[in-house]
């Protein structure tokens, strides 16, 4: 299939720069059997039934954007340059792949200050970024929170800079285990409100953790979708959720995946024998249409990128012809689109 086939026209104006508030009164579209319905986040427990499992994914998204001032020994600090960089992949404890732009201008070796206690130096030079290792004493999460800023997708700093209402904006109200560097933002539709209503309403819940990086935001740039390749990923299913999951899907009830990062680990964990396991790792999974689905009945999502990764799980989940009618119906009631916009309910 070509990358051609997911592309769609998307009008600038749908772009959500901010979130709604409250996180619930965003809007869902219901899409079941090929019929939508135009509703409001909060309709959301109106169309689960007891017994209905939704699968979190518990990542935390950390302050990954930072700026570094290149180091020039005999120049005051105030005349030293200052390059932004994004934290992308963790390569060892003390060293990331750190992306930013024209990074064939700097020299392997050059010195790096982030802060009065964070500092790094340039191991290496790929296409995209630089390897720098950091050098700080104490926690260095606790030094990143400290200089960092919520690393929001290219396509929201265009319209407005990062401030500090995205701290919260950006993390979904129950992440606890640090590692993306995007957030898994299907989650960030629900509040303490809408959680309460759908425990009450007997609604389950578990939680899987996928650290979003590389794989799920690297754009698809070959003609041929089946020749891209995803970025591993690390996640982790712990035995609890396992059986939980296993308990639902014997049982014949419903299990929701909350965002496609949630599906990527249940489906890669289950595509040997349709089992959830324990499990603690990486995964590359990239689902394209005629992938077999073994987990997730439904798929809670936001509406993401044309002729990105995304979208072709989407055209893998309903159909590419449905998947192409949904975005064309969210367009034409003008949904708000990606990271900060409205959210759906897929069910095929």
């Amino acid at each position: 299939m070509h990358i051609s086939d997911f592309d769609f026209l998307l009008p600038k104006e749908l772009i959500a720069s901010r979130p709604v508030n409250p996180r619930s009164s965003s809007r869902l579209l219901y899409a079941k059997n090929n019929n939508f319905s135009d509703l409001q986040f909060f309709d959301l427990p109106k169309l689960l039934v007891p017994g209905d499992l939704l699968v979190f994914n518990n990542t935390r998204v950390i302050p990954a954007l930072v700026l570094g001032s290149l180091v020039v020994q005999g120049e005051p600090k105030e005349h030293w340059k200052e390059i932004e960089f994004l934290l992308a992949e963790r390569l060892s404890l003390d060293t990331w792949l750190c992306l930013c732009k024209s990074p064939r201008k700097i020299s392997i070796k050059t010195q790096f200050s982030f802060s009065k206690e964070l500092s790094g130096e340039v191991l290496n030079r790929t296409s995209h970024g630089v390897i720098i290792k950091f050098q700080y004493s104490g926690d260095f999460f606790n030094l990143l929170e400290q200089c960092g800023q919520m690393p929001l997708p290219p396509y929201i700093r265009k319209l407005r800079a990062v401030d500090g209402q995205d701290t919260n904006d950006y993390q979904p109200i129950f992440s606890s285990e640090l590692g993306s560097i995007a957030s898994p933002t299907a989650s960030l539709h629900f509040d303490h409100e809408l959680i309460r209503t759908l425990f009450k309403n007997g609604v389950k819940s578990c939680f899987v953790t996928l650290h979003v990086g590389l794989g799920t935001f690297t754009p698809v740039r070959v003609e041929n979708i089946h020749n891209h390749r995803m970025h591993e990923e690390i996640g982790e299913i712990n035995m609890e959720a396992a059986q939980v999951i296993n308990r639902t899907i014997a049982s014949g009830q419903r299990v929701i995946a909350v965002g496609t990062t949630s599906l990527r680990i249940l489906e890669s964990v289950a595509r040997n024998n349709g089992k959830i396991t324990s499990f603690k790792g990486g995964t590359d999974i990239y689902i394209t249409p005629g992938f077999v689905f073994k987990v997730a009945s439904a798929l809670i999502t936001n509406f993401h990128l044309p002729k990105s990764s995304l979208f072709i799980l989407i055209a893998s989940f309903i159909g590419l012809k449905e998947a192409k009618k949904l975005y064309a119906h969210a367009i034409n009631k003008k949904y708000r689109f990606y990271s900060y916009g409205d959210a759906s309910l897929l069910i095929p």
